[in-house]
């Protein structure tokens, strides 16, 4: 009896272990289809959000069909010309057809070659007859000249050239002196003071690459490369040691003077934007900071406009720009400008605005007759 129930209770172990096995199985091919539904979900939701923003592109976007690049500035690079092509603009006015049609809407006038180009150097070019073909074919008479007439006009671009200027000195001598005196008499010829008691640059060479850095946008490892085309194998830390000390030595009392222009006006406007700044000393690449914006208004004299990079929003920062200022001050409503103690704070229309909607509870109106 002990044995026959001890093997029922071995099948009945046996048959729940295999029930379990079942409900195991059944249980991996459920998480499986979720799965597979939840990956099937997510594949719709990026292809839902991809049509949205397309069509959110389509609807709000720049509707120009000048480029039909997705992405500004990337596969626009290589057909630029072809998009700013404007066959029109090859052709001088007197060649434009005399059929052409007038447009509905009238065009802006084409401003002319002499306009386009003036202020330029013109060197005239006279396509002169050989002398041996100067004579007459009919009766072989020897021609005169008799006018010139206008053939073409070119517009000649000259590369930059790169050249090393070396100064020497012509030194003179008393030859009496140098016998009889105690000491002799020495004259050196100077040629003016050096734009810089170090380095090599001259200021045409700081002022282009400045121009070229901060004008046209090109980086210096770039210029580094179009100077090595020129001969001058110079690297891009011998470039930034250039701008660095010029801007130190020349534009901070420019700075300091435009300061106090700008401070001396009745109206000026400040703002500041964060800004991210790489390797500082003592701060982390993600840490916020921020370029303050100064700048006079529409007053009276030429505009001044000033930044100061400092690594916080503190008020402090515009206190000590604006010391000493004593007119209208318009800027957001940030609380910080409220440490300029002489400064009349002003704000634009948008800002008022925005504090009067913020400021107004949900479904109530102005009352404009009430103080």
């Amino acid at each position: 009896m002990a044995g026959s129930a001890r093997d029922i209770q071995m099948r009945e172990l046996k048959d729940t272990i295999s029930e379990l096995n079942k409900l195991i199985k059944t249980l991996q091919q459920t998480i499986e289809a979720a799965n597979a539904r939840e990956a099937a979900l997510c594949q719709e939701r990026d292809n839902l959000k991809e049509q949205m923003d397309y069509l959110t592109k389509r609807l709000f976007g720049a509707s120009s069909e000048k480029g039909k690049c997705d992405i500004p500035g990337q596969l626009d690079l290589f057909n630029e010309a072809e998009t700013a092509e404007d066959p029109v603009a090859a052709l001088s006015e007197e060649a434009l057809p005399s059929w052409e049609e007038p447009e509905a809407k009238p065009r802006k006038k084409r401003a002319a070659n002499e306009e386009r180009l003036k202020g330029l150097p013109v060197e005239q070019v006279f396509l002169d007859v050989p002398e041996e073909e100067r004579i007459c074919g009919v009766c072989g008479t020897l021609m005169e000249t008799i006018g010139t007439e206008f053939v073409r006009r070119e517009l000649k671009f000259i590369p930059a050239k790169v050249k090393v200027i070396e100064y020497y000195s012509v030194n003179y001598g008393c030859p009496k002196c140098r016998k009889e005196a105690v000491l002799p008499q020495i004259k050196k010829g100077k040629g003016g003071r050096a734009h810089r008691i170090h380095g090599m640059a001259s200021t045409s060479t700081v002022a282009w690459i400045m121009y070229q850095k901060y004008f046209n946008g090109m980086p210096l490892y770039r210029q580094e490369r179009d100077w090595k085309q020129c001969g001058a194998n110079i690297s891009r830390t011998t470039f930034a040691n250039w701008i660095i000390a010029n801007a130190q030595d020349f534009f901070t009392p420019m700075y300091a003077y435009f300061r106090k222009k700008l401070l001396a006006r009745s109206f000026a406007m400040a703002d500041e934007t964060p800004v991210q700044v790489l390797h500082e000393p003592g701060r982390r690449a993600q840490t916020q900071s921020y370029m303050w914006l100064f700048r006079s208004g529409e007053d009276e004299g030429p505009p001044i406009i000033l930044y100061k990079y400092a690594p916080t929003r503190a008020g402090d920062n515009a206190v000590e720009f604006l010391e000493g200022y004593s007119g209208y001050l318009m800027c957001d409503g940030y609380s910080g400008y409220n440490k300029v103690p002489d400064a009349k704070r002003t704000a634009c229309w948008a800002h008022i605005r925005r504090y009067l909607i913020d400021a107004i509870p949900k479904g109530k109106q102005l009352d404009y007759t009430q103080p």
